[in-house]
């Protein structure tokens, strides 16, 4: 197994982790409903009560974190794990929220677009003209699946566009290097799809009738959730089952799985002075975790500066 430090347990359902240049770790815990941070000696504060499910995280060019909020899951306890699960009975509708890290002021920016509302947003990514792309991954209920979207908006709350529809569980979102691609995960099937940008914001249509790219299709039973790229332009995606980091080329041919002692990995974050730790959520047994890696991670935009 791989070597690794806990940084904390007894989280509820970690993810959307954000290492901060003071050593802490914003994420969020989406069970418990709330953006948390996590000190460096591991001690673990709220910085704001959002309710719903809050998912993906990041911060923007104001300095405040935005978090997609999937409005909720029904949870179940299962040797051990926490297990999210379909739309919940108290469902309280996806948006995206900003956070002001200093007081804990909570704005909602985005409940719908062109009149049809947000699912359950996932995971967030900032380009470097501020505006940032964000996955919807629909909503369970039933024998009914609303289906998921990628989309692209602006902080400010002025504008929101749908960019590829539709979707099967799109899930981890990020960017290349140069900005030239969008990648996101495909949660049910396995798989890391792409978009080619042919302005900021606006993503090229592949031709044919898929509304994406295939990069890579994992074999078996594998999940994926959120991802992170590296500098060198591999995606890092959390996957569930074969719990662990999935490593992938930007042509796709090279992979690496790196294991970690949870089914449900489902985020992965750089941080430290060269961006060589990575900080890993472990949600089905409520752990963020960091360990060194191969490669430093990409710098994100206004966070690692």
């Amino acid at each position: 197994m791989t070597d690794f430090v806990e940084v904390v347990s007894g989280l509820r359902f970690p993810e959307g982790p954000i290492a901060m240049d003071d050593g802490s770790i914003i994420l969020v815990e989406i069970e418990r409903g709330t953006l948390s941070r996590v000190s460096a000696d591991g001690e673990v504060s709220v910085v704001a009560e959002l309710g719903g499910g809050p998912n993906g995280a990041a911060i923007g060019p104001d300095g405040a974190v935005y978090v997609c909020n999937n409005g909720g899951f029904a949870w179940h306890e299962q040797d051990g794990l926490l297990i999210p699960g379909d739309k919940p009975d108290d469902y309280s509708g996806g948006r995206i929220e900003r956070v002001d890290l200093e007081t804990g002021k909570v704005d909602v920016l985005y409940t719908e677009c062109d009149g049809n509302p947000l699912n359950g947003p996932n995971d967030i990514v900032f380009d470097k003209q501020g505006g940032f792309w964000f996955t919807d991954l629909g909503k369970n209920y039933g024998r009914v699946t609303d289906r998921g979207a990628l989309f692209y908006a602006k902080p400010d709350g002025s504008s929101i566009t749908q960019q590829a529809f539709p979707l099967n569980t799109p899930n981890g979102v990020g960017l290349s290097p140069d900005e030239s691609r969008v990648y996101f995960a495909d949660t049910v099937s396995g798989r890391v799809w792409y978009l080619d940008i042919e302005s900021p914001g606006v993503a090229r249509s592949p031709d044919g009738p898929i509304a994406a790219n295939l990069l890579m299709t994992a074999p078996g039973l594998q999940y994926f959730d959120s991802l992170a790229l590296d500098a060198d332009g591999n995606v890092c995606v959390a996957t569930i089952f074969n719990g662990g980091v999935t490593s992938i080329s930007p042509d796709g041919e090279t992979v690496t799985h790196t294991p970690l002692p949870d089914l449900l990995v489902t985020n992965i974050c750089f941080g430290g002075a060269d961006l060589k730790t990575a900080y890993i959520t472990l949600s089905g047994t409520g752990k963020l975790v960091k360990m060194e890696w191969p490669t430093a991670g990409l710098p994100l935009n206004f966070l690692n500066k």
